[in-house]
């Protein structure tokens, strides 16, 4: 297995579990900021797994640079097991003239390699663009897990879209799960609320398959405790954090943050599970 830059805890987990070792690997940028990789030991005639997430661009380059560092060394089969892939919410033209880009970034990864795996996509339906070569696992076990630890009570979807993944909480957890919907009440104003459910005096967890901004989820936060909640919880796969998002949560009312490895633009003062598992069951069955 080779760690990618953007992925060597992840990488390192991955290769654990699967009873694996790591290839011993070199990664660097050259003054004008093009990148180089370089395999410092011998992959010919191995199945050769490359873990690397694919945002930003660098790290998709990245990635593209060792699968063909592997297959001009002979390896005799390439997977690429990206951990967060990038540009999966672009899977659709939203104005003329714009770039697919999940489409592109696929036919790029697909075309060197033979299989990838990824974790909780944005849309299930940009692994199409894999050319069939492309699985996906979810996470959500080891989220529930953690969160059944901390006594949650209820499980909600930050809109009706997401329903599905909370909801796969909520049933390994046995409890009830609903979606937030929006209400505005004036130009200025917006009210959160679950659809249906009460959350007075419960401990809730809001399930994404990303964090970002956190704007939403910080909203809701404030929202839910005002209509009862004891606590509110913050779960997703993909920790990305943009702009100063996780300690903006801890500080406006999320009482914690939970995430996977999938995905760490820096140090997490959140709570943290590992997805290699799920990862490591489907490279199994492929292997």
């Amino acid at each position: 297995m080779v760690a990618g830059s953007a992925s060597a805890p992840f990488a390192t987990r991955l290769a654990t579990t699967l009873g694996t070792t790591l290839v011993p690997g070199e990664a660097k940028r050259f003054p004008d900021g093009e990148g180089y990789v370089r395999l410092l030991a011998p992959v010919k005639g191995h199945d050769l797994i490359v873990a690397q997430s694919t945002a930003p661009d660098a790290n998709l380059v990245e990635l593209l640079l060792w699968l063909d560092a592997a297959r001009e060394a002979g390896a005799r089969s390439l997977t690429a097991a990206i951990p967060y892939l990038g540009y999966a919410r672009q899977d659709r033209l939203f104005q003329p003239g714009e770039a697919i880009s999940s489409r592109a970034a696929a036919r790029a990864i697909a075309a060197a390699c033979d299989r990838v795996v990824t974790v909780d996509p944005h849309k299930e339906e940009v692994l199409q663009f894999f050319g069939g070569k492309a699985r996906s696992v979810t996470a959500v076990p080891q989220l529930a897990a953690t969160l059944g630890a901390w006594g949650v009570d209820a499980i909600l979807a930050p809109d009706k879209g997401a329903r599905d993944r909370a909801a796969s909480a909520a049933t390994l957890l046995r409890v009830p799960v609903d979606h937030l919907e929006k209400t505005r009440l004036s130009a200025t104003e917006v009210r959160m609320a679950p659809k249906e459910m009460d959350v007075r005096g419960k401990r809730v967890a809001i399930v994404d398959d990303l964090i970002a901004s956190g704007g939403t989820m910080l909203t809701a936060a404030r929202q839910l405790k005002q209509q009862g909640a004891t606590a509110v919880y913050a779960a997703a796969t993909h920790g990305l954090f943009t702009g100063n998002a996780l300690p903006g949560l801890l500080a406006g009312g999320i009482d914690r943050i939970l995430v996977t490895d999938t995905w760490l633009p820096g140090p997490c003062s959140c709570d943290l599970v590992s997805a290699a598992p799920a990862v490591a069951e489907a490279l199994k069955l492929v292997a």
